[in-house]
């Protein structure tokens, strides 16, 4: 059968997959504790097709605040299940899903939906497969009552967990609230180099980084390469539950994001394909309110950057000298901890880097002259607004792209300096011509509709004046 998938139309897929595997099966959960190590299991099937059973591996405190066979906990490891059968469900999309390790409400099931169609956006659309919420999914459940938040457990709670992931954003965030370190811990799933490193350069100590470890199921990756269905996920969804529950294991107050506003720009335009579906405002005001209302658990989930955009970041990150050496966004160099100066993210990072960074120190992080590389003027044209698609990657909003170039030539000019070959060529685009209204506003901006507490609201807008204060004397700002 693998040489005919190979020659079939996605949409023939999934429409032979629907029918010949009507149901996927959440089948079940389990949580195993050793001294130093908790262990979930989720168990999903497609009856006819395969059995799943992804684990997490996750460091276990000397004493839990919570219980971890029940109350809170358990609902946020069945919740974790339900992000995580997404990416075998998309395997056959099987019209039916039934739950039957726990029974959830009519409200909670047309969240999950919701949460399913957007975040698979992406999936769809490149798959070139038509859907909608009616259709696409039914949702069945029964077993254990999850209907109700545990509101029955008492938690002492302090400090912050903060998810690390290696790139600029995650930096900002561990430099801009250096004055909690102390009561605070890092979150990384999958360690690796940049992800230690970052922390570790931040003033972390290695007990203070909590390393979970994250294994997709081998019959998943085997139906993959055999050419069943396959596509982007919400991976952030998975850091949102995962990361609530480990600061409900030690007992910390709020989890902070570092996701910016630009993730709530769609990635095609006119539509609300959004790769970053999962790092938008929307869902992470989605998610704090399941995580209220039906979880009932006390731990603040919000993104200490959502005011900011990907510019603003760039700005701050620019004046960060120690970490330049340790950072990395590159998904295609991510198991070898390095840049591969070739792709969209890459040539992203340069880009947004240009008004605040010689061509000398953009050389010297990537290892390449990447902005002289005229094969990524297709990638260029994506990320700056000349095509319909923004390219499938965590990148800022087209106009704060442009923005940062139009700065980034200004300063070399003012400097005498000459032109690499990919500023030039933007230069000719219409982008170049849009772009040049004011693109100091960046240096202004801050996204209202945030969840923000207010003290860390305090701390953002007063570095956010201090932001344009410190780049006026380059810009007019």
């Amino acid at each position: 059968m693998e040489n005919n998938l190979s020659a079939m139309r996605s949409i023939d897929k999934y429409t032979l997959f629907r029918e010949k595997y009507p149901v996927f099966y959440y089948r079940g959960f389990d949580i195993e504790a050793t001294q130093e190590e908790i262990l979930l299991t989720f168990r999903f099937s497609v009856p006819g097709l395969a059995d799943f059973a992804p684990q997490w591996t996750l460091p276990k405190p000397q004493n839990p605040i919570c219980d971890i066979h029940g109350g809170i906990f358990r609902r946020l490891v069945f919740s974790l299940g339900l992000v995580e059968l997404i990416s075998y469900w998309k395997i056959a999309c099987p019209p039916k899903v039934m739950i039957e390790c726990g029974k959830i409400g009519k409200e909670q099931v047309m969240w999950w939906k919701q949460q399913y169609l957007s975040g698979l956006g992406e999936f769809f659309y490149r798959n070139d497969i038509p859907v909608s919420f009616d259709d696409f999914m039914e949702i069945e459940s029964e077993g254990e009552d999850f209907t109700q938040p545990c509101l029955d457990e008492q938690l002492s709670l302090n400090g912050c967990l903060i998810p690390v992931g290696g790139g600029k954003d995650s930096i900002v965030t561990l430099t801009l609230l250096e004055n909690m370190r102390q009561d605070s811990y890092c979150y990384v799933m999958n360690s690796r180099g940049a992800t230690d490193d970052s922390a570790l350069t931040a003033g972390y100590r290695p007990d203070q980084i909590l390393a979970i470890h994250r294994t997709l199921d081998q019959n998943m990756l085997d139906l993959n390469r055999q050419g069943y269905l396959n596509g982007h996920t919400p991976f952030s969804a998975l850091v949102a539950f995962s990361g609530v529950m480990m600061a409900v294991l030690y007992g910390k107050e709020y989890v902070v994001l570092s996701n910016e506003s630009s993730a709530n720009e769609s990635t095609v335009q006119g539509s609300n394909v959004n790769h970053q579906y999962s790092k938008s405002f929307q869902f992470e005001e989605d998610f704090d309110r399941y995580v209220r209302e039906y979880i009932g658990c006390p731990v603040h989930y919000f993104s200490l950057l959502r005011p900011w955009s990907e510019f603003q970041i760039a700005a701050y990150f620019s004046s960060l000298k120690q970490f330049h050496p340790v950072f990395r966004s590159c998904n295609a160099g991510s198991k070898t901890n390095s840049w591969c100066g070739k792709c969209a993210k890459c040539l992203f990072v340069a880009l947004i880097l240009t008004p605040f960074l010689d061509d000398g120190a953009i050389t010297e992080i990537f290892g390449r002259e990447i902005l002289e590389d005229e094969s990524l003027v297709p990638i260029l044209r994506e990320l700056c607004g000349e095509t319909p698609e923004k390219p499938f990657e965590c990148v800022g909003s087209r106009e704060e792209i442009s923005a940062a170039m139009v700065l980034g030539i200004q300063r070399r000019n003012q400097k005498g300096q000459p032109l690499p070959a990919l500023l030039r060529y933007f230069m000719t685009t219409a982008a170049f011509s849009a772009a040049q209204q004011q693109p100091v506003r960046y240096f202004d901006y801050y996204q209202q509709q945030n969840l923000l507490p207010p003290a860390f609201a305090e701390r953002m807008r007063k570095e956010t004046k201090a932001l344009k204060e410190r780049f006026a004397r380059y810009f007019s700002c």
